[in-house]
C-alpha cells in the first residue's frame, strides 16, 4: 500500500516533470515542493530514475484509461481517438506527450526510463488495433501503427501550434487511410 509520502512524491514529480522536464528537476526540488524528507524519498525510490519510471507507469495507466473512456463516450469508433486528443490539446496545461518528452530527454533506448515510455506507445497501438479490429478493418495492426505515427505527429504539432488543429488534420489523414480499398472493412 503506497504511503502518503510516496503519493506526494509521485504527484509532485508528475507536475514538475511535465511542466519543466525530467532533467530540469532535481531531487532537492522534488523534496522541497513535496515536503517529503530525503530518507523517505530513498525509502520509496532507489534513485530519481526509479521515480521517473513510477511516474511514467502511473501516467501510462491514467492516460490509457482516459483514452478508453473518451473513445467510448464518443461512440467507440477508431477515429474518435483523434477527437479525444483534440480536446486534450485544447487544455491550458498541455505540454506535449509526456512519453515522447521522456524519450527525448532520455534518448538511450537501453535506458529503463526510455523503455517504459516506449511501452506506452506499444500499449496505445494495441488499443487502437483492438478498435480497428472491432470495426472490421483489414490489417488492423498496420493501421494501428500508422495511427500511432499520426498521434505522435499531432502531439508535436499541437505543442508547436498551441492548437487542437493538428489532431483534426491527423484525423483526416487517418480517415483517408481507412477509406483506401486495401484498408477497408472485411466483408
Amino acid at each position: 500500500m503506497p504511503t502518503r509520502a510516496r503519493a506526494r512524491l509521485v504527484q509532485t514529480a508528475v507536475d514538475l516533470f511535465y511542466a519543466e522536464g525530467i532533467r530540469a528537476v532535481g531531487v532537492e526540488r522534488l523534496l522541497a515542493v513535496s515536503g517529503v524528507g530525503r530518507a523517505s524519498f530513498y525509502r520509496h525510490f532507489s534513485s530519481k530514475d526509479d521515480l521517473v519510471m513510477a511516474v511514467l507507469r502511473d501516467r501510462d495507466e491514467d492516460w490509457r484509461r482516459w483514452l478508453t473512456e473518451e473513445v467510448t463516450a464518443r461512440g467507440g469508433a477508431p477515429l474518435t481517438a483523434f477527437d479525444a486528443l483534440a480536446a486534450r490539446f485544447e487544455r491550458d496545461d498541455f505540454r506535449g506527450c509526456a512519453f515522447a518528452n521522456a524519450m527525448a530527454e532520455i534518448a538511450d533506448p537501453a535506458s529503463p526510463v526510455h523503455q517504459v515510455a516506449a511501452h506506452h506507445s506499444r500499449q496505445v497501438a494495441a488499443y487502437l488495433e483492438s478498435l480497428l479490429t472491432a470495426a472490421g478493418h483489414t490489417d488492423p495492426a498496420a493501421l494501428a501503427r500508422q495511427f500511432v505515427l499520426l498521434i505522435d505527429g499531432a502531439n508535436v504539432g499541437a505543442l508547436r501550434e498551441h492548437s487542437a488543429e493538428p489532431a483534426r488534420r491527423a484525423r483526416a489523414v487517418a480517415a483517408a487511410l481507412l477509406a483506401q480499398p486495401d484498408s477497408g472493412r472485411n466483408r
